[in-house]
């Protein structure tokens, strides 16, 4: 059963997988570097956790071991996605593009809609990589568990770092990012690679306050440098020191704050199981469709929950 509506050539092979990384890797979060890459994960993975006690004691002529070495470990398991379409030749014949299908009985789709065809798929599997990487469930279809239904159900989460959301905006968004700022453990604090990860609403509220619209800034709009709404041009943004970044695939008010080695996203985007397919059926069953095939595989994790500060997850666990 055609998807509604068609494309001819037969693309598989090497560029094939480009086609694949361009979906995957323009995902927001992983396009800014914002999470730790690890390709090549055929099946899964472990991430080990070290963890030591005190190791500095008082000198002593033996030896005696100093520290006691925990080794614990979190899997990242990627799961396999796929995208199967199918389209009929026969609906671009009144189309404007019919004179690029030639004008035998046996058509060729398009190439300028081929294209567009193959750019557009990317660009939907992107947007859903995105947003599998913050809120995906694994029980839904096409979908992963994602940072949030992972931390969601960790037992292991410190309460204390557990931060209760609530709806961000303008007038509340610098306090709000207070309170998760004052929860970070002081073992990560002032680490060079330590984000504020938050959702599009969360960050906006904050553009907007910095612009002089919120509780903590003049009464006259002014805001940063004088300048009003007109402050923010997609530059980078900070609070307290601390770089803050919009995740769009995160939760409404909804964030997190912890270290990029902390977060991975795992694929197997440079194995054989990626794949991206035109298959014209004409030759294999005579029919006048076209079918456009994508393989993927792909899952997130991190390795230190105790590590995480999370505003707007509700943790049933207390620890």
């Amino acid at each position: 059963m055609a998807t509604t509506t068609s494309i001819t050539t037969t693309y598989a092979g090497e560029f094939a997988g480009q086609y694949v990384a361009a979906a995957l890797l323009s995902a927001n979060t992983i396009e800014q570097g914002l999470i730790t890459v690890k390709p090549n994960v055929k099946y899964k993975e472990v991430l080990k956790k070290l963890s030591l006690n005190d190791v500095l004691k008082d000198s002593t002529c033996d030896f005696t071991a100093t520290s006691t070495v925990t080794l614990t470990e979190r899997i990242l398991t990627p799961v396999e996605l796929q995208v199967n379409l199918q389209l009929c030749k026969a609906d671009f014949r009144s189309d404007w593009e019919a004179v690029q299908m030639g004008y035998s009985a046996h058509d060729n789709l398009p190439k300028t809609f081929a294209d567009f065809m193959i750019a557009h798929v990317a660009a939907k599997v992107a947007a859903k990589i995105e947003q599998n990487i913050w809120q995906g469930n694994d029980s839904n279809t096409g979908e992963f568990d994602g940072f949030e239904v992972l931390l969601r159900n960790d037992s292991d989460l410190p309460n204390a770092q557990e931060v209760t959301g609530t709806t961000v905006t303008a007038a509340n968004a610098i306090t709000e990012l207070g309170k998760l700022v004052d929860a970070i453990p002081s073992t990560i604090y002032g680490r060079e690679d330590l984000y504020i990860y938050c959702s599009r609403n969360i960050f906006k509220a904050y553009i907007r306050a910095l612009g002089g619209y919120g509780q903590a800034t003049n009464q006259n709009h002014a805001g940063i440098e004088n300048k009003g709404n007109l402050w923010y041009a997609n530059g980078a943004v900070s609070f307290d020191g601390i770089p803050v970044v919009m995740c769009s695939g995160m939760s409404d008010d909804t964030a997190i704050c912890t270290y990029k080695e902390n977060l991975y996203f795992g694929t197997g985007l440079l194995s054989d199981h990626n794949e991206v397919k035109l298959l014209d059926m004409a030759d294999l069953d005579g029919s006048q469709n076209v079918r456009v095939v994508m393989r993927m595989t792909g899952a997130v994790q991190y390795a230190n929950v105790e590590d995480i500060v999370t505003y707007g997850i509700e943790n049933p666990f207390v620890s």
